[in-house]
């Protein structure tokens, strides 16, 4: 009877929630952007959020991109009103009919898609069916919005007939409204590409460590010059936004190594585009670094083929986790030196302190699971952090407590919490 009564209480709540969030939208007179795709969109929503701000409000809210965070973000900052220009919203798919739901209360006035890969296997089972899922956001565009399609992949050009608004095309394709050539990165040489398009040639600069982030870059640029953004802000905004934390991030500690921190997600279609990115590089001395790959966390072949291609690149791979011993390295790698086994970050990190050198590149490349950022961290914080497994989804920087004993964050929080609650009083009593 209790449990009835709660799960109760819950629906009322929810449907309220749902209620306020939906009336929020409908009154809303901001432009509101929806950016999907199986890689690329967090980068991509972020970017276009950064360039958007040099001409306006915006809320940009990526990562938390599920269904229940869109209802709150709309129920509450937008039900409270004040002048919102844009709201950049990722939307993400982990499953049959999840888009729809949050497609429909979004009614995005653009819709970006990056590209369609398999991800979520076990829930998709085939490609088609991601983009037959990721399409519904192109479904739910409004009236006279448009959708922004990358031009390259055939399966986000057939979302083009989900909707009768126009669509408006980026890619290397010739046939692309924005396209995108002279593409150019060798780390430290940072990206930098051309984009052909109706008003000119615009050659876009940025922080980007490696080729493959013309995509995302291009599908930002591309929708805010058609929402009527200058070219030069557009050009001037790009060239300052940093790479996000574990997606290509850059760090160069004092006397250290340059880390290249892309442990927020591996699927098996991104090694290789991270691996490009160590193979131009002009460092002379290279390593990578390869934790858990996303949806193949028990399959040896693909392990194996991670471990040859990345032997072709660096001069050393240091394989991390659980599934470490899956790479079929070779008795003589292992004996050289060339290959190394490890199970655990704090394991990593020690080997790593005690080998790098000043002019070496690292690539850090995993899943989110192991947070195999604290290597790169444990080189400017005193990071205490080394749980194996903590059950956050969210990056080490981003939850904050990297530097607290994992068996004290709980403590820790609600000590937080306390000393807050008693500033805030303090505060109102004007003390």
């Amino acid at each position: 009877m209790k449990i009835r009564q709660q799960k109760s209480r819950y629906d009322l709540g929810w449907r309220l929630r749902l209620y306020l969030a939906k009336r929020a939208r409908a009154r809303s007179k901001a432009i509101f952007i929806g950016v999907t795709g199986s890689s690329g969109k967090t980068t991509a929503g972020s970017l276009l959020g950064h360039i958007l701000a040099g001409q306006g409000s915006v809320h940009t809210q990526v990562l938390a991109n599920t269904m229940k965070l869109l209802v709150s973000t709309l129920s509450r900052r937008m039900g409270k009103g004040g002048k919102t220009d844009y709201v950049v919203f990722e939307a993400a798919a982990f499953g049959p009919d999840t888009m729809k739901p949050m497609a429909e209360l979004l009614r995005p006035d653009v819709a970006v898609v990056t590209m369609v890969r398999l991800e979520h296997r076990a829930s998709f089972k085939t490609v088609e069916n991601v983009a037959r899922e990721k399409s519904a956001l192109v479904a739910a565009l409004e009236p006279g919005g448009f959708a922004m399609l990358n031009a390259d992949d055939p399966l986000v050009m057939g979302m083009a007939s989900a909707s009768y608004c126009r669509s408006v095309t980026f890619g290397t394709s010739e046939q692309a409204d924005y396209r995108v050539s002279d593409i150019e990165a060798a780390y430290p040489k940072p990206l930098r590409f051309s984009l052909h398009w109706r008003g000119g040639v615009l050659d876009i600069e940025t922080s980007f460590p490696g080729e493959h982030f013309w995509l995302p870059t291009s599908a930002a640029v591309a929708s805010a010059l058609e929402l009527g953004v200058p070219a030069q802000m557009v050009k001037d905004r790009t060239a300052t936004f940093q790479p996000l934390e574990n997606r290509g991030q850059v760090l160069v500690p004092a006397g250290g190594p340059d880390f290249i921190v892309d442990a927020a997600k591996a699927p098996w279609h991104s090694l290789s585009l991270a691996f490009d990115m160590v193979a131009g590089s002009t460092f002379g001395r290279k390593r990578i670094v390869l934790g858990q790959l996303s949806d193949f966390s028990g399959s040896n072949n693909r392990y194996a083929q991670a471990y040859s291609s990345a032997r072709e690149i660096a001069d050393q791979v240091i394989y991390a986790g659980d599934h470490a011993h899956r790479s079929k390295a070779n008795q003589a790698d292992r004996d050289s030196g060339r290959f190394i086994e490890l199970r655990t970050a704090r394991e990593v990190s020690d080997y790593i302190a005690q080998t790098a050198q000043p002019d070496e590149l690292i690539l850090l490349k995993s899943s989110s699971n192991l947070h195999l950022e604290r290597v790169a961290l444990a080189w400017t914080h005193d990071v205490q952090c080394w749980v194996s497994v903590c059950g956050k989804t969210e990056g080490c920087e981003q939850c904050g407590l990297y530097e607290v004993p994992f068996e004290q964050h709980r403590e820790f929080v609600a000590q937080r919490k306390s000393k807050r609650r008693k500033h805030r009083l303090l505060r109102l009593l004007g003390r």
